[in-house]
């Protein structure tokens, strides 16, 4: 039997920075993506937007130090560092829809193994539609990532072979960053990219119900000539 512990929403926050290269222009989605702010490493600049007007946002302000008037998409106070700026919300989906964004990070309901992405509506009676400008992201950004927990609430994986929700864009994520793997959207379908500890790739397949293919092998470190 497997023994394993999820990662929690810092730590995945964590992982998702870890990922993310220096100098690279990131648009963080609202709700869990925006903790990958508190999480860059020391010495690594990235610069964060914010499809509201935003660009070069730092941490979360410490508690008390907050200014509403200087907030996310999603409401939330930020911080912006030395050389950041605002503008008006045009000119930052100008950015987004023209390719201006390395990478986009952002919540979903469901993704499929190809990488079609579900995110702003469940589809049921009476939902209020909040697409925000996550199809501008999805489809404008050079890659999009996605970073969610693998199971719903009724233990069903959100990742599956294809979405029964409404989509917000076709074949659009590359990886997905979840608290118990991170896996690659490729055409043949998942690719495991690493698990917590403890979680074969077996068990994961049985957790999500899909075929998940391997890690691919790392290349071998060649010798300066």
């Amino acid at each position: 039997m497997n023994s394993y512990q999820k990662r929690s929403k810092d730590e995945l926050a964590r992982r998702v920075a870890q990922d993310i290269a220096d100098g690279s222009y990131v648009n963080l989605g609202i709700g869990q993506p925006t903790l990958v702010a508190n999480h860059i490493p020391e010495g690594r600049e990235v610069i964060l937007h914010s499809e509201n007007g935003i660009l070069g946002m730092g941490p979360a302000p410490a508690e008390g130090a907050e200014d509403y008037d200087l907030i996310n998409a999603g409401k939330q106070p930020v911080t912006l560092l030395p050389g950041g700026a605002f503008f008006h919300h045009a000119d930052s989906f100008a950015m987004m829809r023209g390719g201006h964004l390395d990478i986009c990070v952002l919540g979903a309901f469901q993704v499929s193994a190809t990488g079609d992405l579900a995110n702003w509506s469940t589809g049921e009676p009476g939902a209020i539609p909040a697409v925000g400008g996550a199809m501008d992201l999805a489809i404008g950004a050079k890659q999009t990532w996605v970073m969610m927990d693998l199971l719903t609430k009724q233990n069903e994986s959100k990742l599956v072979e294809k979405c029964t929700y409404p989509l917000t864009g076709l074949a659009c994520v590359k990886r997905v960053y979840t608290d118990l793997a991170t896996f690659a959207c490729t055409p043949q379908g998942l690719q495991l990219i690493d698990a917590v500890e403890g979680l074969s790739r077996e068990a994961l397949e049985a957790i999500v119900g899909l075929p998940i293919a391997p890690p691919a092998p790392v290349a071998p470190a060649t010798a300066a000539r």
